[in-house]
């Protein structure tokens, strides 16, 4: 397995990996006519939009097997004032989930994090109904900071649960 960085040519593999995680796990929160056929269109601008002229705190890294991608997570350094950098997306491919592969992937985000904006925190939003996530968020030593809706692309509001860690070195020694 490897993990890279991602490139302008990843933006379709990304796309569809994310509906597709959207399809399994959000069933019944988003609406099926958006996940059936508007889900991909928008997933396909929004990464070709953010790879075709990133801003310098995005970082997305990939975790490819024989060049097929399993995994993928997004960042932005320093988001917010309070909270600091956000890791805005984290999806595995369906049929790999389980095997560890997100916390692969986290460690080598909160590393990135960790070097280029090591004064603040690290957070996230998961949907309230992501038990696994929340579970591993919980077992990694996240804070539940915050309840609060999520406006999803499809005009649904979702309950979801906002995790944070003080510094990325802290996130980094409770994954380890």
């Amino acid at each position: 397995m490897e993990i890279r960085i991602a490139e302008y040519s990843d933006f379709e593999a990304i796309a569809d990996l994310h509906v597709r995680s959207w399809k399994t796990h959000y069933q019944g929160l988003l609406k099926q006519d958006y996940l059936d056929n508007e889900a991909l269109p928008d997933r396909l601008v929004i990464w070709q939009t953010r790879l075709t002229n990133p801003p310098f705190n995005q970082h997305i890294l990939l975790l490819e097997k024989e060049e097929k991608l399993l995994g993928f997570i997004c960042a932005f350094g320093n988001h917010d004032f309070e909270r600091g950098s956000i890791i805005e997306s984290l999806h595995i491919d369906p049929e790999y989930r389980g095997y560890g592969l997100g916390k692969m992937l986290i460690r080598e985000m909160v590393q990135w994090i960790e070097h280029y904006f090591p004064n603040n925190g690290v957070y996230l939003e998961v949907l309230e109904q992501n038990r696994q996530a929340i579970d591993f968020y919980d077992h990694i030593g996240g804070e539940h900071q915050v309840e609060q809706l999520w406006k999803a692309p499809c005009g649904s509001e979702v309950p979801e649960f906002v995790y944070a860690w003080k510094t990325p070195k802290l996130m980094l020694a409770s994954i380890d």
